[in-house]
C-alpha cells in the first residue's frame, strides 16, 4: 500500500515544492501524511470493526445509492488520470535508462503489458515480494541522494514544524502545491483500496484491527522518510541555483552535474521503482474497490464474494485494463508535461474529499452503521471534522486556482 501510494504525485510536488520553496513547506507534507494515517485508519476500523462484517463500499450504499455511484465514478475518472502521468513516466525513465534508446512511448507501451500480465496473472503474495525489491531500490537510490546533498538539519526541522507560507517563486503558487500535497496524500481517492489490501491479507475482523494499525503506521513512516527524502534532494540541489524543474529531466540532470555521471541513472532507476510499483498497486487496488461497488450495487449491501475469486472476476479485469491501457494515450509525443499533469491532477482530486470525508464521517460515527463498541471517539470525530471543512475551503480555493493555471496553459 505504500508503494502504490507513494507515486508520482508525491514524487514531482516534494521535489517542486522542494526546488522552489526550499524547506518552507515540508510541514505540508507531514501534516498530510499524519492526516492520511488517521483518516485511513477510521476507514479500516469500519471495514474490520462493524457489526454486520461488511464492506465500506456496503456501508456508502446504506447511506444512498448515489453516494457509492458518486465514488464509482471518481474511481474510474482518477483511476485514468493517476496513472496517466505514472504511465508516462515510466516510458521516459526506461528511454533514458538505457541511454536513449527506443522511444519513451513504446516503453510505455511494453511496462503496461508486464503489468498487466503481473496483475491478471500473479497472486497477492507474489506481487508483495515484487514490491520488496522496489522498495529496496527506491530506499537506497532516494535516500541516498538525499544524505548526499547534505541536508540542513536546522531548515529541516524549521520547515517541517514550522507553518509558514512564502511568497510565490517558481511556476505553481504555493497555495497549489499545498493542495496538491494535500490532494496526493491525504485526500486521494485511492485510500480507499487499503481495505481491500488487507482483506486480501486475511485481516477481515477485530482481531486483526491492532496489527492493521501498525501495519499502516509503518506504511505512512516509510512514506514520510522516501517522500522527505525527494523534499531534501529539491532543497538542496535544485533551490540554491534557482532552478525550476519542468519535467523529470531536468532533476536528473542537475543530479549528474552535483554526483557525476551515475547520478541520472541512480534517480531514474528510483523514478522507475516509484511508478511502476504505483499503476500496478492501483490499478490492483480500483480493481478490488470498484468490483465491490459494482458487485453491492447489483445485489445489495450483504452480497459477498470470496476473496480468492475477487481476481477471476469480469469487473475487477475490466476495470484494472481500463487504469492500465486508457492512460497510454497521454504517452503520446506532444501531450502536456508530467510535472503539470501531477500538479494539477493530483490538485483535480481535492474536489471529491468533502463528499468522501462526510460520508465516511457518518457511517463511522453513527452506531447504526458501525456498531456502539466501535463508533468513532471524540478525537476521532474531530479528525474527520476538520478534515471536512478543510476539504471545504481547499476545494473552493482549488477552483479559483485551477481555473487560473489552465487560462495561463491555453
Amino acid at each position: 500500500m505504500a508503494l502504490t501510494w507513494l507515486g508520482a504525485g508525491d514524487l514531482i510536488d516534494s521535489a517542486v515544492a522542494g526546488g522552489d520553496y526550499g524547506y518552507t513547506l515540508m510541514w505540508a507534507l507531514v501534516l498530510s501524511l499524519a492526516v492520511r494515517f488517521a483518516f485511513v485508519n477510521i476507514i479500516a476500523k469500519y471495514q474490520l470493526c462493524n457489526e454486520r462484517g461488511e464492506t465500506v463500499m456496503a456501508g456508502l450504499l446504506r447511506i444512498h445509492r448515489i453516494v457509492l455511484i458518486f465514488v464509482l465514478v471518481s474511481a474510474l475518472v482518477f483511476a485514468h488520470f493517476y496513472c496517466s502521468y505514472m504511465i508516462r513516466g515510466i516510458g521516459e525513465a526506461t528511454h533514458h535508462l538505457l541511454g536513449g534508446f527506443g522511444p519513451a512511448w513504446v516503453w510505455s507501451i511494453f511496462w503496461v503489458a508486464v503489468a498487466i500480465i503481473l496483475v491478471l496473472g500473479s497472486g497477492y503474495r507474489h506481487l508483495e515480494k515484487v514490491f520488496y525489491v522496489l522498495l529496496g531500490i527506491l530506499s537506497i537510490t532516494f535516500i541516498g541522494v538525499a544524505l548526499w546533498s547534505g541536508p540542513d538539519p536546522v531548515d529541516f526541522f524549521k520547515g517541517a514544524f514550522l507553518f509558514d507560507i512564502p511568497e510565490q517563486s517558481g511556476d505553481f503558487a504555493p497555495l497549489l502545491l499545498v493542495i496538491s500535497l494535500v490532494g496526493a496524500v491525504a485526500g486521494s481517492i485511492s485510500n480507499l483500496i487499503y481495505p481491500y489490501f488487507i482483506q486480501q491479507k486475511g485481516w477481515v475482523g477485530p482481531q486483526h484491527r491492532k496489527v492493521q494499525s501498525y501495519d499502516l503506521l509503518f506504511g505512512i513512516i516509510v512514506i514520510i522518510i522516501l517522500d522527505l527524502s525527494i523534499w531534501t534532494i529539491g532543497a538542496e540541489v535544485l533551490h540554491p541555483q534557482n532552478i525550476r524543474i519542468e519535467n523529470l529531466d531536468d532533476l536528473a540532470n542537475l543530479l549528474t552535474l552535483v554526483i557525476g555521471k551515475f547520478g541520472g541513472l541512480i534517480f531514474y532507476l528510483g523514478v522507475f521503482a516509484t511508478l511502476f510499483t504505483s499503476i500496478i498497486g492501483l490499478a490492483i487496488g480500483y480493481g478490488y474497490m470498484c468490483q465491490d461497488i459494482l458487485y453491492k450495487l447489483k445485489k445489495g449491501p450483504e452480497a459477498t464474494i470470496d476473496r480468492e475469486k475477487v481476481r477471476s472476476t469480469s469487473a475487477y479485469r475490466s476495470v484494472a485494463l481500463w487504469a492500465l491501457v486508457s492512460p497510454l494515450i497521454w504517452s503520446v509525443p506532444g501531450m502536456p508535461g508530467i510535472v503539470t499533469m501531477a500538479v494539477l491532477v493530483n490538485a483535480a482530486s481535492v474536489v471529491v474529499l468533502p463528499v468522501l470525508a462526510a460520508s465516511l464521517w457518518y457511517i463511522t460515527a453513527n452506531e447504526r452503521f458501525i456498531g456502539k463498541k466501535y463508533r468513532n471517539r471524540w478525537w476521532e470525530n474531530l479528525i474527520m471534522g476538520v478534515l471536512f471543512v478543510l476539504a471545504i475551503l481547499g476545494t473552493s480555493h482549488l477552483v479559483i486556482k485551477l481555473w487560473s493555471k489552465l487560462q495561463e496553459i491555453i
